[in-house]
């Protein structure tokens, strides 16, 4: 069994760095003297000035644009980490990149979601913490611990501060049923359903509303958003529906591509989304964001004392 020394060694990479600097404020805990910079070739340079041997460290990083370079970051420091003998290494990905390609659903493709896994295993991984993956039989490519956090907790606190009034539960898509069934539940509401259909990675037709909406105020929840085109139909197609005001609860907010326009261009009241992934240039100007600094603090504190994380499965 794992026994680490007294602290906890927190480690930030370049990905989010307000977001590390908040998670470091909730846990009482310094941010390890980590330099990363990059040579004149674009190579990634990067040393850590702690002493790292028997201790339980935590690397910050999230998947997110630029999901590429973030990516190779967060091996590299991972690799650093088992180099320097670290006792336990935890890869705290807020957002898990490339989950969306989680099988193989048609010929010659890669299993992207896999890939990532077997890179962060390879490179050093003990444990992976992460937030609402797109697909959480992604937990299954990994062969160590892997805590899968839900957002849902601070984004019912937002809304539930909203003050909403008999509010209608919306899915944009059937597959976030069991999604949007746990955020009814939680809010003693009714569940309405967007049948769509997509047509490519980035286009899809609306082609039903199941449940009553007319009348009704709406609350859309999903994983996340990336372009922004079936949270903008979604909008739409509810107002026309009849909803009087709607509402969006989201995990993860890419806004990439025309997304912001979309968003500012549908007839949405307020957006609340989490801050896995940091702002962009632009915003939507419903947006309101909700720290999950205390959700993965409280998960780091109960990983290293070895209790129960359980509760922030919920």
């Amino acid at each position: 069994m794992f026994e680490s020394k007294d602290e906890i060694i927190l480690i930030s990479g370049t990905a989010h760095r307000a977001l590390s600097e908040a998670i470091a404020v909730e846990t009482g805990v310094r941010l390890a003297n980590a330099h990363i910079a990059r040579f004149p070739d674009g190579e990634l340079d990067i040393r850590v000035g702690d002493d790292l041997r028997g201790r339980d460290v935590f690397v910050l990083q999230p998947m997110c644009p630029p999901v590429n370079d973030n990516w190779v970051e967060l091996l590299l420091l991972l690799d650093t980490l088992r180099r320097a003998s670290a006792g336990r290494i935890t890869a705290v990905m807020p957002y898990y990149g490339y989950a969306r390609k989680d099988r193989k659903d048609e010929g010659r493709v890669p299993i992207s979601a896999k890939v990532v896994a077997n890179t962060l295993v390879t490179s050093g991984a003990d444990r992976i913490v992460t937030v609402d993956m797109h697909a959480s039989q992604i937990q299954g490519f990994f062969d160590i611990p892997v805590d899968h956090l839900y957002a849902r907790p601070v984004l019912l606190d937002a809304v539930r501060k909203l003050g909403v009034e008999d509010p209608v539960v919306v899915t944009p898509d059937v597959g976030g049923t069991k999604m949007a069934r746990a955020y009814a539940k939680r809010l003693d509401a009714e569940l309405a359903i967007i049948d769509k259909r997509r047509v490519s990675g980035s286009e899809t037709v609306i082609e039903n509303v199941i449940g009553e909406v007319e009348g009704r105020n709406v609350v859309i929840v999903d994983d996340m958003i990336s372009t922004g085109g079936s949270i903008a139909q979604a909008a739409h197609i509810l107002r026309k529906n009849g909803a009087k005001e709607i509402y969006i609860a989201v995990s993860h907010g890419v806004f990439c591509g025309p997304a912001v326009e979309r968003l500012d261009g549908a007839p949405i009241d307020k957006l609340l989304c989490t801050d896995t992934i940091p702002p962009g240039q632009a915003s939507p100007k419903a947006l309101q964001t909700v720290s999950v600094a205390p959700l993965l603090s409280k998960a780091i504190r109960s990983i290293h004392r070895s209790e129960s994380v359980s509760s922030l499965f919920e």
